[in-house]
């Protein structure tokens, strides 16, 4: 197996949490949730059951050039002022100062849903006003391939802008394909990660009617509560978070600064339901065991872990019995934390968000909590971080894990050998 090494030197981030990645690291560190009550007219006049969401606290468009904005879905919206954070944050120019060959420069930008927005304002375009008044921009506003295709333009990536749709696993499963990219000499950088802006009353009442949603509407930061016996469901997010991977030795001689690595990745599927997770836990596990393997770890060196724990009642307690399954006695000594409990779940973009606290986590030795956390739900036999945990000095390594709807099962391993 080729083991090239690919590491992370850059980051960027738009979250319910903050507007850039420091702010969503501190916020996650001091626990602090980004659910809230949704403001928006139409809450009040569908008369929706769910009322409460992870918004980002501003609007994406008044951040962007005003006539690219208006072209753009707000999916895409969302992953444009990440990868300006990121692609900046890893030393590299834009337009004419960008030394990447673009030949050499690749894209993978996941998302679940992707331009919803766009598509049912389109339709209700042409149904209210006629076809005349149905913007041309409509199709490249809302495929799902828009948001890795805008960004692509925006480096002048050539290699490849590839879009992995795996529902709540798209972002990892993003990730595992920009590693793939670089071991296979494809590509000598990629931008990788995932975004979601679809906090929209269709998905709000779909999800709703599948009872998976959160309706703790008076209470919206205490709503996510992973594990605790009184969940309820998962509280819809958004945001974009992408990644500047690159190989070691292309990082190393151009000097920039390293989060960590990106060591490998598992994938699995459950072909067990369309929605619900396979209850004995095998599925998620092999994907745990595949990401040590192609790491070349093992479940000893992993300290820490940031599960997929979405809050859901069948999910929870399926995916404490998996990390069992997949570290055995090593469980014990690995802390778990689920983020969700503060950004709520990001669809396809909530293995990026999570993969950087994963990687933040390793890289400054500290897990952030689970908030919410009350009356854990019995015999998980996992170690659940309820409050900021230290982690050792050394050598650490840790896995985020996504499951998403399909049967869809991606673990991706990180550690904090490289960083800067």
């Amino acid at each position: 197996m080729d083991r090239t090494t690919v590491v992370i030197t850059g980051m960027g981030a738009v979250t319910p949490l903050g507007e850039d990645v420091a702010s969503t690291w501190q916020a996650m560190l001091a626990g602090r949730s980004g659910v809230r009550r949704l403001e928006h007219d139409w809450v009040t006049e569908l008369d929706l059951p769910v009322r409460i969401g992870a918004e980002i606290p501003f609007d994406p468009a008044s951040r962007l050039d005003r006539v690219q904005a208006r072209r753009m879905d707000r999916n895409t919206q969302l992953a444009t002022l990440a990868v300006l954070e990121a692609w900046a944050d890893a030393g590299y120019g834009f337009g004419d100062e960008n030394e990447v060959d673009g030949d050499r420069l690749g894209v993978c930008i996941a998302t679940g849903i992707g331009g919803l927005s766009t598509l049912i304002s389109a339709w209700d375009t042409l149904t209210d006003k006629g076809v005349r008044r149905v913007s041309p921009f409509a199709i490249p506003m809302l495929m799902g391939n828009a948001a890795a295709g805008s960004v692509a333009l925006r480096l002048g990536a050539r290699a490849g802008a590839h879009t992995n749709v795996s529902a709540c696993a798209s972002a990892n499963e993003g990730i595992a394909t920009a590693v793939d990219m670089l071991r296979l000499g494809r590509a000598d950088v990629v931008v990788a990660g995932g975004t979601e802006g679809v906090v929209h009353p269709l998905p709000l009442a779909a999800f709703g009617q599948m009872q998976a949603l959160s309706r703790r509407n008076d209470e919206p930061e205490r709503a996510s509560r992973p594990w605790d016996v009184d969940r309820d469901g998962f509280v819809l997010g958004e945001g974009s978070v992408l990644f500047v991977l690159e190989r070691l030795q292309n990082a190393q001689a151009r000097g920039a600064k390293i989060y960590g690595e990106v060591s490998g990745a598992g994938i699995s599927n459950d072909a067990h339901d369309m929605v619900q997770p396979n209850p004995t836990g095998e599925t998620q596990a092999m994907a745990m065991t595949r990401a040590l393997a192609e790491s070349d770890l093992a479940p000893t060196d992993i300290v820490h872990i940031n599960a997929h724990a979405t809050s859901t009642p069948a999910g929870d307690p399926g995916e404490a019995k998996a990390i069992r399954l997949a570290l055995g006695d090593a469980t014990d000594a690995c802390v778990v934390t689920g983020t969700k409990s503060m950004h709520g779940h990001l669809l396809g973009g909530a293995g990026a968000i999570e993969s950087l606290a994963t990687v933040l986590a390793l890289r400054d030795r500290m897990v952030p909590p689970t908030i919410n956390l009350d009356n854990p739900e019995p015999d998980l036999a996992i170690d659940i971080a309820t409050t900021p945990r230290e982690l050792a000095a050394g050598d650490l390594a840790g896995i985020n894990n996504s499951f998403g709807f399909g049967g869809a099962n991606v673990a991706v391993a990180f550690t904090n050998r490289y960083a800067t």
